[in-house]
């Protein structure tokens, strides 16, 4: 059976440990908060000392918050005693750190695989999450055994950790922009005097099938926003890369200014702050 070491049990990465637990692989998790590891450890996983111990299984996986915690964790020195092991990192990460990722991990001796997910946490849960992976085809197989756990499909697009990188910030870019659609045109019927839900199961039956407009057009028609499974500051944080990456590639994004302020708006508002990241469709509401 494959080992795992999980490292990072915020919303997403605890689900995807029961998901683990639940297709009967032997994770042992750690987390810089160590009480959420508990209802994890009830339910058999093992609870490791340090992200060190991660390392002494077959397979270390990742789901860290953002670059800073990333980089905080995974340093030079964490990674020197950790030659010939494999480690997954599965959060949404800029191409640049991506880039460093790989050098520190080279030069430790550890073989690196990127693999950013698309998929909320409770699909996470249901193990059918598309898995975008760069990285060598070896370490890939080897990492199978959790992969297919998680995801419905695994998407192995080259040896580029920074390449699987974008295209996750692409996918995110896109899913932003319907949160941006659905609030304009949810608002805008609204005060025409149809119900928002109404308008979101015509729309999703007629045009927009895909899990975003269902699902993101029922949060913004019922203001569900709470609790967040994916908050304002990782919203914006997700626009940020979007943006570091095109000036990269010398890309336009003519969108992404009223984008930034709706997010900055949200994110400065101590009403908003905490709510599910389409919950932008307020500050466009209060306009």
């Amino acid at each position: 059976m494959t080992t795992i070491g999980f490292i990072g049990l915020g919303t997403m990465g605890a689900a995807m440990v029961a998901r683990l637990l639940e297709a009967g692989l032997d994770v042992a998790v750690w987390n810089r908060t160590a009480s959420a590891a508990d209802p994890l450890v009830e339910a058999g996983a093992t609870r490791l000392g340090g992200p060190a111990d991660a390392f002494e299984r077959d397979v270390t996986i990742s789901m860290l918050s953002n670059d800073q915690a990333v980089d905080a964790v995974f340093s030079e020195q964490l990674l020197t005693g950790a030659s010939g092991s494999l480690h997954v990192n599965m959060a949404s990460v800029s191409t640049e750190l991506a880039r460093e990722l790989e050098a520190r991990h080279a030069a430790a001796d550890v073989r690196y695989l990127g693999a950013p997910v698309l998929g909320r946490p409770h699909v996470a849960r249901a193990g059918q999450l598309n898995i975008v992976v760069g990285g060598k085809e070896a370490d890939v197989e080897a990492a199978a055994p959790a992969l297919d756990a998680l995801g419905k499909k695994t998407w192995h697009i080259g040896e580029s950790p920074a390449a699987a990188a974008l295209v996750k910030i692409g996918v995110n870019y896109n899913l932003i922009h319907a949160l941006l659609a659905l609030g304009e045109s949810i608002n805008m019927v609204e005060r025409g005097g149809i119900d928002g839900q109404l308008f979101v199961d015509i729309l999703t039956d007629a045009a927009f099938t895909g899990s975003a407009y269902t699902g993101y057009g029922k949060i913004i028609a019922e203001r569900s926003y709470f609790p967040a499974a994916f908050d304002t500051a990782l919203g914006l944080k997700d626009l940020a890369l979007t943006e570091a990456a095109a000036a990269e590639v010398g890309a336009a994004l003519p969108s992404s200014p009223t984008l930034r302020g709706l997010f900055e708006a949200a994110v400065a508002d101590e009403k908003l702050k905490d709510g599910d990241w389409s919950i932008i469709a307020e500050v466009i509401r209060r306009r």
